[in-house]
This record gives structure tokens, sequence and C-alpha cells, in this order.
């Protein structure tokens, strides 16, 4: 079992350069298997999710090759098969092959996904608005059978600005007969990269950006290559570990149309934040007031980026309120921060830290990615040493944490214990 070491205490500084994003770049994956030819990706992030994604496609015949941040996805020929199901448990964007195989095969048959436990993230809207493209579908327990060789475009409402089901609808419609509105889209950066990557294949997707996407069917998609934005909530926790570590770092490649929702909320806590049109820089004293926080679809706060947040109010002045509107349990890292000695009252979704808390180093395991990052925030500003457990979930996410952190100054070690 691997675990990270952290002695806390030290001031992180320096500049660096964000990795590409892994909510960006695992539709793009999916979405390579509609098109026979090859897709090249650039800025792709070493992370374990990427190598799960990479193995799924590999179920289907698609032969991949890396090169450092380099991806090229050659889906020519491709099987048609059931996915195992261990594969799809190890990610939850597994799901968003549904789209895709709809599409190139006109038939899916897939266990439902896996990921992160930190709350119910159902179907149920995927199921809607594949049944209105016209595919049908049977749940034979656990098993999604799924049928739509001839889809047609309809205009689909979503009840709530899902991500996920909004990129799987988006992905069975592209090659559609007709023209598909997808109203109450998520808006999430990630989503209009997919488009505008599709688009490069030869898709016609307007409206990008907004919570109404308008797709004509095509008939075919060609091979292109992409460069994968950076990665926004890798980055707005490297501004929250300058943030409590009372540090002063600076992001070269990330704008603030990635993260205005993060830099205006950091900005309220009384630390410096410096914009400019590709980088963005926090500067701390360590002396800056809790706020309160409320997360919601894109483009409010990202739920993605609460743990590490409420992590930092633990050092903040005063006490700060945050409410989890997205999962609800994505608080449950709390009790794993309140073994470093943090001060914090949890009521269901709702969770209230009393700040400048003296956090002092202690052994404790992350249960999820984001939670995972929260704990190694605490360890950077707690006394003495921390062993975090449960590295597997933050390696899903941030590439080689420890040495990013290292080259900013913090002592932070990966061992086997």
């Amino acid at each position: 079992m691997e675990v990270l070491t952290i002695r806390g205490g030290r001031p992180l500084a320096g500049t660096v350069s964000v990795c590409g994003g892994k909510n960006a770049v695992l539709p793009m994956m999916a979405a390579s298997l509609m098109i026979k030819g090859k897709t090249v990706l650039h800025n792709v992030p070493p992370l374990s999710d990427v190598e799960s994604m990479s193995r799924i496609l590999g179920c289907f015949g698609a032969k991949i090759k890396r090169e450092n941040e380099d991806m090229e996805i050659d889906a020519s020929a491709l099987t048609f098969r059931s996915v195992p199901e261990e594969k799809m448990k190890m990610i939850r964007a597994s799901n968003l092959i549904w789209g895709p195989l709809l599409d190139r095969f006109g038939r899916a048959e897939l266990p439902y996904p896996g990921g992160c436990r930190i709350g119910l993230r159902p179907m149920d809207l995927h199921f809607k608005g594949m049944s209105l493209l016209g595919v049908a579908i049977e749940d034979r327990g656990g098993l999604i059978f799924s049928r739509g060789y001839k889809r047609k475009g309809t205009t689909i409402c979503l009840d709530y600005p899902s991500v996920g089901a909004t990129e799987n609808i988006l992905m069975a419609a592209v090659r559609a007969d007709g023209s598909t509105v997808i109203r109450n889209a998520a808006r999430e950066p990630e989503i209009a990269e997919l488009c505008l990557f599709l688009n490069r294949c030869g898709a016609s997707i307007r409206g990008i950006g907004g919570d109404a996407l308008f797709i004509d069917g095509v008939r075919e998609l060609r091979g292109s290559e992409y460069t994968v934005l950076p990665d926004r909530i890798v980055g707005g926790t490297l501004l929250l570990s300058a943030l409590i570590s009372a540090g002063d770092i600076i992001l070269n490649n990330i704008g603030f149309d990635q993260l205005s929702n993060v830099a205006s909320k950091l900005a309220e806590t009384g630390a410096e934040v410096t914009i400019d049109e590709h980088s963005l820089r926090l500067k701390s004293n360590g002396r800056y007031r809790g706020v309160d926080l409320r997360t919601m679809p894109y483009p409010g706060f990202p739920t993605d980026l609460q743990p590490p947040f409420t992590a930092a109010m633990t050092k903040a002045a005063g006490v700060s309120v945050i409410k989890e509107d997205i999962f609800e349990h994505r608080l449950e890292f709390c009790s794993e921060l309140k073994k470093l000695g943090a001060k914090i009252s949890v009521d269901g979704r709702i969770a209230v830290v009393k700040g400048r808390t003296d956090l002092v180093g202690a052994e404790v395991e992350a249960t999820d990615l984001r939670g995972g990052a929260a704990l190694i925030l605490a360890g950077l500003a707690a006394e003495g040493c921390t062993v975090v457990k449960g590295v597997s979930y933050i390696d899903r996410g941030y590439p080689a944490v420890e040495r990013c952190l290292c080259r900013l100054g913090a002592d932070i070690s990966r061992s086997e214990k």
C-alpha cells in the first residue's frame, strides 16, 4: 500500500504549468470510438483514470499509443462486445462510451459504472435522453442493454444540467437523423471542449458554452488532432495550497475564464489574486478570513473543489459555512480532517468550519479523489508529520502530486507501507 508522508509548515511558492484536464480528455477518448480512423490528443495527463479508459477502449480493439503527453487512438477496426464489469467499475466516466457505442454499432451492452463513493449519480437522465432519440433500453439485472440503430433528432430538456448525461446524449445525437436540441445542458468548460473537438472531427454543433446545444446530424466523423485544455480543478487545488500554506503560486497556462468562479471566491478571503490573460497568481500571508460557500452547477463553484476549499477554511479567521448541493456524501472526508484537529460539524450536506485551528499531523485515509486532495492540503498546514493512505484515489485526478508539490517547496514523499 502506498502512502504520502507530508511534513507541514512550509510555504509553497513558484510557477507551475497545469496538466491537461481529466474531465475533458475522458469524454474525448470515449468519442474516439465513433471515428473510423486515428484521433490524436495532446496534453493528456498521466492519470490512472486515463489508463482505465484506455483499457476500456482496448476491449473493443482500439489501438492506443502514448508518448509523453501525446496519445494516438486508432479505432479503425473495432469489434462489438460487452465491457467486463470490473473495468466499468474502475471509473465513473466509463458510462461515456454508451453514446459512442450506439453511434458505432447501433447497440450497447454495459454494466453500470463505478467511481468514487461520494453519492448517488443515477443514470435516469441518460436513459431519458437516449429514449427520446429512439434508443430502446432494457435493464437486465444491472446490465444496460440498448438498441439504437436508427436514432432520430428530437428536443430533449434535461431536468438537471448533468455533465455526464449532456455528454452521452450529445455523442449519441451527432450522427442521428435530423436535428437535436439539448436544453438545460450542462455548461462546464469540459462540455464546450467536447463540442469543439467533435466539430473538428466533422460534427455540426452550435450554441457551445450555452445551456442549449443544437446538433445537426452528419454522415460521418473523421480523425483529427486536439489539445486538451488545462485542468481547472488541479489549478484550483494548487491555488488553495498557496492559500493554506501562506504561499505564492503562479499558474502560467490557465486563464481567468476557466477559474473565474474560484478566483472570485478566493479573493473574498483577502488573499491577493492577480489575473493575467493566460495566468493566475495567488499570494497569501496566511492570515485570511473564512467565507461561506455553496456548490452549484457551472458557472457556480465546482463541487470538485469544495473539499480542498473546506480544508483551507480550517486555517481561516472566523466561521465558514459550506453547503454541498451536488453530492450527498461529499462531506464524508471531514471525519478524516478532524483527526488532524479540524473543528468541523457536519449536518447532512452542510459543514460548519471553525477556523484558525492548530492542525497536528496524524494518519488519515482518503476514500475519494477530492477528499484526498483536502487531506493533502491540511497536511501542508499541519504541525509535524501527516500520513495519507488511499493514494490510489488521489492518483485518479492529480498526476504525481508529490512531485508537483515538492517543486513548489513542499516536504512530501511517496512510499510503500
